[in-house]
């Protein structure tokens, strides 16, 4: 998620081409995973700047990822690319009674790399807590509810041919290949003199705590300030978004990372692709990408029964 810009992303997996790949078989999730005890915790969401509390509790085999608004009698929303309602900032998804859940990219980020197929998110409000802007909290709420493994197959969605969608000099894509890679590439777009970023990450071979989760939400000073100006992004601040004025960061912590930004986009891609239903076999490639672009292609994906099928393990 970014606060004053856009964001970019991608997401990957691994299925039935074990066989055919033994060296990568170790790193294959084979079964549906869960937690295995009730976490929680409370925060402000990033742009309604209202309190928030959040739990996570166990789901049953099969249920998917639910979103329970516990302020209005605990109403549900499936996370699901069917279900996103809007993608303008953050991620929201919506149920036909007109629910809105927004910002879940993180913890849907965070869910993707540790394996969590069926999960019950609980929040009291319309927005997930932004913490610290990155991924990493809820990463550590997952490791401290435990992963349960449920024993039965999962499903991984294997791309069969390219598929590509663009909006203006933005691209996304998704193309066959016999492991689970993001390749994201991002700039400024002339807006600043900052080199471009190019990362390549594979999840099920790499260690998204240390390369991706810690990598915080970010923008230009000039884009929060008119922001803030009409009332947007009410709980933004330096304590959670990294903020570049020109090419000098303001925050006193600076950096946590050389290319912090298009890493940030990595693990937005990471929890927007998670929206599937399921672990995705094959390598996207980002170019300025965003949760639009991002939603987009799945759509475009899924609207082709030719262009992908559904491995059970």
């Amino acid at each position: 998620m970014v606060t004053s810009l856009h964001s970019t992303a991608v997401k990957k997996n691994q299925g039935q081409f074990c066989g055919i790949i033994p060296s990568l078989e170790p790193h294959v999730h084979h079964y549906q995973k869960t937690i295995a005890s009730v976490v929680g915790c409370q925060g402000i969401g990033v742009h309604s700047g209202t309190p928030v509390t959040l739990t996570l509790r166990p789901a049953a085999v099969g249920s998917g990822i639910i979103f329970i608004r516990t302020d209005l009698g605990n109403v549900e929303v499936k996370a699901s690319w069917k279900t996103v309602t809007d993608t303008r900032f953050c991620t929201t998804i919506g149920n036909d009674q007109g629910i809105r859940i927004s910002t879940i990219e993180h913890l849907m980020a965070a869910l993707a790399a540790s394996g969590i197929d069926n999960i019950r998110v609980e929040i009291d409000g319309p927005e997930l807590p932004i913490l610290d802007g990155s991924a990493q909290p809820f990463v550590s709420l997952v490791e401290e509810a435990g992963v349960y493994d449920q024993r039965v197959s999962r499903q991984v969605i294997r791309v069969l041919k390219t598929v590509t969608v663009t909006e203006g000099d933005r691209k996304a894509s998704l193309s066959p290949a016999p492991y689970y890679e993001l390749e994201v590439d991002f700039d400024f777009a002339g807006r600043t003199a900052l080199a471009p970023q190019n990362l390549i990450f594979r999840p099920l071979e790499e260690d998204f705590s240390e390369e991706l989760s810690s990598a915080r939400t970010f923008g230009l000073l000039e884009d929060a300030e008119k922001l803030w100006a009409m009332g947007l992004s009410k709980g933004a601040s330096l304590d959670n978004t990294l903020v570049y004025d020109g090419m000098d960061v303001i925050n006193e912590d600076g950096l946590r990372f050389d290319d912090e930004c298009v890493r940030h986009k990595a693990l937005d891609a990471l929890g927007d692709l998670h929206l599937a239903g399921g672990l995705i076999l094959g390598k996207f490639h980002g170019i300025r990408t965003g949760h639009s672009l991002h939603h987009k292609l799945l759509t475009a994906l899924f609207a082709d029964p030719t262009a992908w099928t559904i491995d059970g393990r």
